[in-house]
């Protein structure tokens, strides 16, 4: 009897050599393919070429040990075909630039002829982090997106205390909490717009931020039943763990689960089969599709695998490819 060929993956990720394998989630995500027997080529972003309508990498061979010292080791560098992957893992973090969509494109060839990637191309294109919430208003707090200073000011006058953040930022850079009559308040707008010339949103100042941000985790739109909850340092309004915040693990709650509800079809349609989502209070802030994070520190508090789930929800879809 002949043994099924183990699946090919391929992850694209930062570097490495600078993650933190304590918390990394793409590192978490490594380990169980391996666990798994699957073959993982390791591969940079600018690694990805196309040449006569096809797409490319130069890639290496990767081993992983669950260890914060000497935890991965490579092989010698080889091209492949991105169509003659499995599976593909998109984890490449912002920013979300030129060079990243274009990366979704060389991404989109292999995808058409049957590697499956994770998250879908045109969807990682389609739905930026901040504006994808725009199809869930019945869970959001007052918003708006604008480059002009008029509106903004306008929407600091009707809510008195607000965030402004951009649209591309990631791990709390350049997010601004202000109320109406700070005297940094031109400024902050002059400088996160770029002097008008850069849509942002604003958001109305949800107090509960106090007890934490939320990254709730959802594979296929099902949620892991427990929430990472960020909670700010003292004197910050920014519940980023790349910002100084502490985190503590809690289960969801039948608010945070309703939000799951609202957004999981949306989800499974656009292809989206690991997603993070940011919950402070009651309000849904942000929909993250690029590279989520979390996974380790939920794991490690409530002896999860989280990447198991994930990867069960891949072999499902690789299987179910087979069939038909």
């Amino acid at each position: 009897m002949t043994q099924a060929r183990q699946p090919k993956l391929g992850i694209i990720m930062d570097a490495i050599e600078s993650i933190k394998p304590y918390k990394d989630s793409s590192f978490a995500m490594l380990l169980e393919a391996q666990n798994r027997g699957w073959t993982i080529y390791y591969m940079l972003q600018h690694d990805l070429y196309m040449e006569n309508s096809i797409s490319y990498a130069d890639c290496q061979l990767i081993k992983v040990t669950d260890s914060n010292h000497d935890y991965y080791q490579l092989t010698t560098t080889q091209t492949i075909a991105l169509s003659d992957l499995d599976v593909i893992l998109m984890r490449k973090d912002p920013p979300f630039d030129l060079e990243y969509i274009y990366t979704t494109y060389l991404l989109e060839q292999a995808e058409e002829q049957g590697t499956l990637v994770v998250n879908k191309a045109q969807s990682l294109r389609d739905c930026n982090e901040k504006l994808f919430t725009r199809e869930f208003p019945q869970c959001c707090s007052p918003t708006r997106v604008s480059r002009k200073p008029a509106r903004l000011h306008e929407f600091l006058l009707q809510h008195q205390d607000i965030i402004i953040k951009p649209l591309d930022g990631m791990g709390g850079r350049s997010i601004f909490r202000i109320k109406q009559g700070d005297p940094n308040t031109n400024a902050i707008i002059e400088s996160v717009t770029e002097h008008g010339s850069k849509q942002v949103m604003v958001q109305k100042f949800i107090p509960e931020i106090e007890a934490g941000d939320k990254r709730i985790l959802l594979i296929d739109g099902k949620p892991v039943p427990y929430a990472l909850a960020r909670i700010p340092a003292k004197g910050e309004n920014r519940g980023n763990l790349a910002a100084g915040a502490t985190s503590k693990g809690q289960p969801l709650s039948e608010r945070d689960l309703w939000i799951c509800q609202q957004i999981a079809p949306s989800l499974r349609r656009k292809g989206l089969l690991f997603v993070g989502i940011d919950v402070i209070g009651d309000y849904l802030t942000e929909i993250n599709v690029t590279s989520p994070t979390c996974i380790r520190e939920l794991d490690n508090e409530y002896n999860l695998n989280i990447s198991a789930e994930l990867f069960d929800c891949i072999e499902n879809r690789l299987n179910s490819a087979k069939v038909a």
